[in-house]
């Protein structure tokens, strides 16, 4: 299949961004049209972004049909802060999706660059999976024999960490009403998620019941994750730093959002003057 052409530039010159608007009422694009332009032959890669981009509206709690707006055959008209949002999830290999992201982060210059805009979505993104990978691994322990979860819980820190979960948080300088989760980054959070689901896989897998076998599981794959990422990284994993509270970090995508909707207001009342 050829190539699909870049329909427009990511800027504000004539042919441009700006001028593939669709006025309704409010300023929506077409997924079609944004597609194209961002190099996505195949639609189920494409919509693979899009689904991703509307599981970070989810979990800022803002509604998804305000920006993905659907139309009769299915597709979607997109707002300014959902062609932001799917450009951030986009493959960065491609050029059209970098210089995408470099002008949506311009545009909501609530943070400072493209790539702290993308490391945010995925740790945003990353949180979310790993509070449903705990909740799944919590009914398999339960249903497994574990009656002390706390107890099965601090095997997989001690595991991955080399300490006890009350020690790593002192060591990493926690605060005490702070959830540790909510202060990790996309690195740790994602080696989070690995040991979690790999836990949770070999209990079912093992059928081992029980709180002393399944604490040894727990341990276990904590120590490979460690193993892991101490090969790859060369750092331990208690050594890395702590991020911004995640709270902050959802505050500041919604304040893009409102920054990508003001601008639309902006324009709407410059051509109606």
């Amino acid at each position: 299949m050829a190539d699909l052409p870049q329909l427009f530039q990511f800027d504000d010159s004539p042919g441009g961004f700006e001028d593939q608007v669709i006025k309704n009422g409010s300023h929506l694009w077409s997924e079609a049209t944004l597609r194209a332009a961002l190099g996505y032959q195949s639609v189920d890669s494409f919509q693979h972004v899009v689904h991703k981009a509307q599981l970070v509206c989810l979990s800022l709690d803002i509604a998804i049909e305000d920006n993905f707006v659907r139309q009769g055959d299915g597709s979607y008209l997109l707002t300014r802060f959902a062609c932001y949002l799917i450009a951030i999830n986009g493959d960065p290999q491609k050029p059209a999706v970098a210089a995408a992201q470099v002008y949506f982060a311009t545009l909501a210059h609530t943070f400072q660059s493209a790539l702290e805009h993308a490391q945010a979505v995925d740790r945003v993104l990353i949180r979310e999976e790993v509070s449903q990978g705990e909740k799944s691994l919590t009914s398999t322990a339960k249903h497994h024999g574990v009656r002390n979860f706390p107890f099965f819980q601090n095997a997989g820190y001690r595991g991955m960490y080399n300490m006890n979960l009350s020690a790593l948080k002192v060591k990493k300088g926690l605060k005490t009403e702070e959830v540790l989760m909510d202060r990790m980054g996309k690195t740790e959070l994602a080696a989070h998620l690995f040991r979690i689901t790999q836990t949770d896989e070999k209990i079912k897998n093992m059928g081992v019941t029980g709180q002393a076998m399944l604490e040894s599981i727990a341990k276990n794959v904590g120590e490979e994750v460690r193993k892991s990422m101490m090969r790859i990284s060369g750092h331990k994993p208690e050594n890395i730093p702590l991020a911004e509270p995640i709270r902050e970090t959802r505050r500041k995508l919604k304040d893009a959002g409102k920054e990508l909707g003001k601008l639309d207001h902006q324009k709407q009342g410059k051509k109606s003057e």
